[in-house]
């Protein structure tokens, strides 16, 4: 039986957080009889990461869950909004975020894996996934948790006796540095961790109350965790309740939206919540408000109305409107949460997702060399990382059915460029006992040759950017841009800051129409591509690449010993063929359908390839068969092959073999 295996850094084959491996340990623990100790976060002052307080009566004592409760539980029959509550650590930002994720179980489960109990096979020892700049990351910890007075001093559950999300917490403070690395934060940096989607704000005045609501609602349907806050004017406002029992500078999760039927119409409603577990909005609809007394009984039930005090309440959309100023979203997959055209009517249909293509870079600004600071300084700026972006043009020569053009009529004017979104985050920024987000921003150019020096940058303006540098974890864009070639630069403010960033560019070149093809090709071979001619009439001119090709193409691939790929693998090979003949296009300069040595030279670096004249020579001597020219199938082999030697040289000896974001082959 063929084993399947997962790449590293999936959420099936996590990244093992300073090489502790789970089940392992929990093995080793049950043989023995012992309960875990981590060594590596230990239970003491360095782990919380905050001065120690001088008052005997506030020490901290280190204790397990049942020796803090004797009927503890991991979780206690169902996870809800209601089991997080804020201790003494100013962490809403996180709890807030943990709050959302309980409302989509798809997405809690990757966070908080199943089967973990303090009964059955309880050995001291839990894991947690959180995604980190482009990898999953499993953090194992024991349960031992901070206690000042018999109660536990930071995150808790309503129940007293329920300790999952104080686990959870305890894991994420180890995996960023101590407990105090969390007093402080932005919301959209927890949402992204625990889904590894995108995050991003909405300014709540930037669309009329009907409007957000059913924006809102779409994105709770396709799994996105929303938050929000009212800004607080200065430093003194920040945690100051206003007249309605609302928190300024505080993240409250949205965990849900309905429509609550009334003699006099209906009302739309959001349902809020408070990570502190109590301080609730006390305005129209909230859990007291007299409006609820027109409501038929069974509708109350429907919503699950409690009158409580567990920091959770229901405001009406024009209210929330007036009072909030920000929404944070995170959506898993980077379909925009609110097009311009969304429909005011709140029974429309939410659109369905669009399909994307991911490239991820990670890279570093080091002092003196690529860390050239902004455009400011015009002697260093272009010496800053640079990632090749290319574009290519959509084909129309498809063959549609008459419903299908007239849905493609429709779009064609939004289809005419190509939808491209950016983030550049920068990695572990978050200390023992700080915060230190640089200024940072990304720009976009346009390419126009491929002499990428200070006086490139001079002359040239950016087609797109994140905006104004901004002291965040993360900054992104979306962009519509013409098809062709661009380059991604990331910089700091100034110059000479080091720091490591990771940049993920999401963008729609796996056309529906591919899809088609592909779809249509599996159907007709029952599910597998095998090794013969692939479905390459996506490219130009209809170009049919020989059968050794497709079979480099594939052996390229991670296929487990088959000579054959899955349909999930062929969209983006055909997207990469797509790509190699927009550059093959472009560099092919006397159009003659095959390329010179110096044609290759100038292709390969367009490809993200970038080798000096001896390793030309050699690759040409090898892919050109002693040819003159090189034909359109030798440079996807070249391509292919270099792209698999880079993978086997990196996955054994792991050095960086990068220089400003471009692979460098140098010669033996």
């Amino acid at each position: 039986m063929e084993t399947q295996r997962f790449a590293a850094g999936s959420i099936a084959n996590p990244v093992q957080f300073r090489d502790q491996h789970y089940v392992a340990l929990l093995d080793a623990c049950v043989k023995s009889g012992s309960l875990f100790s981590d060594p590596t976060f230990a239970p003491d002052q360095s782990s919380i990461g905050m001065p120690t307080d001088p008052d005997p009566k506030k020490e901290i004592k280190w204790l397990r869950p049942k020796e803090i409760s004797t009927n503890a539980v991991f979780v206690e029959d169902t996870t809800c909004t209601t089991d997080i509550c804020q201790g003494q650590l100013g962490d809403c930002w996180l709890l807030a975020a943990l709050s959302c994720l309980t409302m989509h179980p798809n997405l809690f489960v990757k966070v908080v894996p199943p089967n973990q109990s303090l009964t059955e096979s309880y050995a001291g020892i839990f894991h947690f996934m959180f995604w980190q700049y482009g990898e999953w990351v499993e953090v194992v910890v024991d349960d031992r948790l901070p206690v000042r007075g018999g109660r536990l001093l930071f995150s808790y559950s309503c129940t007293r006796n329920e300790y999952w999300s104080a686990l959870v917490e305890k894991a994420y403070a180890k995996l960023i540095g101590s407990y105090g690395s969390l007093k402080g934060g932005n919301i959209s940096e927890a949402m992204e961790d625990f889904t590894g989607g995108i995050a991003y704000s909405l300014p709540v005045s930037s669309r009329a109350p009907r409007v957000m609501w059913k924006a809102l609602s779409d994105a709770l349907s396709r799994g996105s965790l929303l938050s929000c806050f009212i800004q607080a004017s200065n430093y003194l406002e920040i945690g100051t309740v206003t007249a309605e029992g609302l928190v300024k500078g505080h993240a409250y999760a949205i965990t849900d939206t309905d429509t609550v039927k009334k003699p006099a119409g209906e009302a739309l409603l959001l349902r809020l919540r408070n990570p502190w577990g109590f301080v609730e909005y006390s305005g129209p609809w909230s859990d007291k408000s007299k409006d609820w007394d027109d409501v038929d009984a069974a509708e109350k039930k429907r919503i699950d109305l409690k009158n409580s005090e567990d920091g959770e309440f229901w405001i009406n959309v024009e209210d929330f409107n007036r009072l909030f100023d920000t929404v944070e979203l995170c959506s898993v997959n980077p379909d925009p949460i609110v097009e311009e055209d969304t429909p005011t009517d709140p029974d429309s249909p939410a659109d369905p997702p669009s399909a994307w293509t991911l490239s991820s870079h990670k890279g570093s600004w080091v002092s003196g060399s690529t860390a050239g600071g902004s455009c400011s300084y015009p002697r260093s700026f272009w010496k800053n990382p640079q990632f090749q972006l290319v574009l290519a043009e959509h084909d129309g020569d498809i063959e549609m059915t008459p419903e299908e053009k007239k849905v493609a009529e429709k779009q064609k004017k939004k289809a005419k460029q190509c939808t491209v979104l950016v983030e550049l985050l920068q990695k572990d920024r978050r200390k023992k006992e700080k915060i230190n987000f640089l200024h940072i921003a990304f720009h976009i150019y346009r390419l126009q040759g491929l002499c990428l020096d200070q006086s490139f940058f001079s002359f040239k303006q950016p087609v797109g950017s994140s905006g104004v540098y901004q002291p965040l974890r993360a900054v992104w864009r979306e962009v519509r841009l013409d098809p062709g070639n661009y380059v991604i630069l990331a910089s700091t403010s100034s110059p000479n800051q080091p720091a490591e960033f990771f940049l993920r560019i999401y963008s729609k070149t796996v056309l529906p129409e591919d899809r088609k093809r592909v779809q249509k090709t599996f159907d007709e071979v029952a599910g597998l591509v095998h090794s013969s001619p692939l479905p390459l009439s996506v490219l130009e001119k209809d170009y049919q690449l020989p059968l050794e090709t497709c079979r480099q193409i594939i052996f390229g691939e991670e296929t487990g010993g088959r000579s054959s790929l899955t349909r999930e693998q062929t969209e983006p090979v055909l997207t990469s063929l797509r790509s190699l003949q927009s550059i093959f296009f472009k560099f092919d300069q006397d159009s003659s359908g095959t390329m010179s040595p110096f044609e290759l030279s100038l292709a390969l670096q367009a490809a993200g390839v970038q080798c000096d004249g001896q390793v030309i020579q050699l690759l040409w001597e090898r892919f050109g068969s002693g040819e003159l020219h090189l034909p359109f199938h030798g440079f996807v082999t070249c391509v292919t092959r270099l792209r698999k030697l880079f993978a086997l040289y990196k996955s054994d000896s792991n050095p960086e073999v990068k220089d400003g974001g471009i692979n460098t082959v140098s010669p033996p």
